[in-house]
C-alpha cells in the first residue's frame, strides 16, 4: 500500500510516499482493518514529525491519528463491526495511508449522511472541544463561551458544539474568513483580535463580567488576556499553543477571581496515550461519539473541511496547517489502487 512514511525525525517537507507491506493478516485481536477513505490534519502530526510531540512514535512510523473509511477485515474476536461498515476511527499513528488498523475500542460508526472528509472531525477534535465544555465546564445554556483561534479546526468545533449546548459565543479569530466561518455555526460575537482588544470587547459585551468558560488553542498573550477577561468561577482551557509560547499561570488571579483551568489531552481519553485508560473512560468516550453523531444527524452540529489533498500532496496540506491558513478541518484522501 502507499503511506507517508517517516523514517527520521524531522521537518515534514523531508518525507515521501513510499509503497510499504500493507497490515495483516492476521490481526492482531481486537483490532480492525480499515480501508482509509479520508484522513485529518494537525499541528500535532508536525509536531510528531519532528519528534517533539509527548506521544511521537518510534522512528520509522506513518503518521496520523485520525481517519475515516470502511471496515475491510475485522480480528476473530471482534464482533461489533461488519465488513463494509462505514466508521470513523483514532489512533496512535498510521492514518496517512491506504489502509490502518485500529483498536475496535477507537472505532465508531458513522451515520450515511456524514461524508467521509467532515468525519474526520470526530475522532480528535470535536471529542477535545466536548470534553472541555461537557465534561469539565459543564457548561449551561445562557454562559458564556470565549473560543479563540474559531478559524480553525479546533475552534470551529468548540463553536460548533458551545451553540449545540446552548451559549453565548463570542469568536476570536485574525482575518474576516475565518470570523465569517465561525459565524456560520452561530457565533453571537465575532472579534479580529489583529485589530481589536479582545480583552475590552469581551468585558464590554459582557456588561463587565467577563466569559465564562474559555477555549485557548492560541497560548501565549492571548492566554494571559483571558485571564483578565474571565468571569468569576470561570473555567479556561490551554488546549494548545499555537501562538508558540506555553504562558506561565499566575496562582494570584486564580485565587482572587475563584477561577480554575483545566487541562485536556485527548490522547487519554482516546487511547493512544502512553498512560493505560480504564475501562470506564472507554465507555465514556464511546457515549460522547454517540452524542455527537447524533447530534450530527439531527443537523445540530456541522463539521466544516477546509479542503482535501491527494496523498501524495501531503506537505501542501501540511503547509495549509503551519502556515495558519485552514478554516475547518484539513484532510488526505488515500486513493485505494
Amino acid at each position: 500500500m502507499r503511506a507517508v512514511f517517516c523514517r527520521e525525525y524531522g521537518p515534514y517537507q523531508n518525507l515521501a510516499v513510499e509503497d510499504v507491506p500493507a497490515p495483516g493478516p492476521p490481526l492482531a485481536p481486537g483490532t480492525i482493518l480499515v480501508d482509509v477513505a479520508a484522513a485529518g490534519i494537525g499541528f500535532a502530526n508536525v509536531l510528531a514529525i519532528a519528534g517533539r510531540h509527548q506521544n511521537s512514535p518510534p522512528v520509522p512510523f506513518i503518521p496520523g491519528t485520525e481517519a475515516a473509511g470502511v471496515v475491510r477485515e475485522t480480528a476473530d474476536d471482534v464482533t461489533a463491526f461488519q465488513v463494509g461498515q462505514r466508521v470513523a476511527i483514532s489512533l496512535p499513528h498510521g492514518a496517512f495511508a491506504e489502509q490502518a488498523v485500529a483498536q475496535a475500542d477507537n472505532v465508531f460508526p458513522i451515520p450515511d449522511s456524514l461524508d467521509f472528509a467532515a468525519a474526520t472531525n470526530f475522532p480528535t477534535i470535536y471529542p477535545t472541544a466536548y470534553a472541555c465544555l461537557v465534561w469539565q465546564a459543564r457548561m449551561q445554556a445562557g454562559e458564556t463561551l470565549l473560543v479563540h483561534g474559531a478559524g480553525g479546526g479546533s475552534g470551529l468545533a468548540a463553536v460548533d458544539l458551545g451553540k449545540a449546548l446552548g451559549a453565548t459565543v463570542i469568536a476570536t479569530a485574525g482575518d474576516s474568513e475565518k470570523l465569517a466561518a465561525a459565524k456560520s455555526l452561530g457565533a453571537d460575537h465575532l472579534i479580529k483580535y489583529r485589530q481589536h482588544d479582545f480583552r475590552r470587547q469581551v468585558l464590554e459585551l459582557t456588561a463587565g463580567r467577563g466569559a465564562d468558560v474559555i477555549f485557548d488553542p492560541v497560548g501565549g498573550e492571548v492566554f494571559d488576556q483571558s485571564l483578565r477577561c474571565i468571569a468569576p468561577e470561570g473555567r479556561i482551557f490551554p488546549i494548545g499553543f499555537a501562538g508558540g509560547t506555553i504562558p506561565q499561570i499566575p496562582a494570584n488571579i486564580l485565587l482572587v477571581k475563584n477561577i480554575s483551568v483545566h487541562g485536556i489531552y485527548w490522547g487519554y481519553y482516546g487511547g493512544w496515550a502512553k498512560q493505560p485508560r480504564p475501562p470506564r473512560i472507554t465507555r465514556r468516550v464511546r457515549e460522547a461519539m454517540q452524542t455527537m453523531l447524533q447530534w450530527q444527524a439531527e443537523g445540530r452540529l456541522t463539521p466544516l473541511v477546509h479542503g482535501t489533498y491527494d496523498l501524495l500532496d501531503f506537505t501542501k496540506a501540511l503547509d495549509v496547517i503551519t502556515e495558519r491558513r485552514a478554516i475547518g478541518k484539513v484532510v488526505l484522501k488515500p486513493e485505494i489502487r
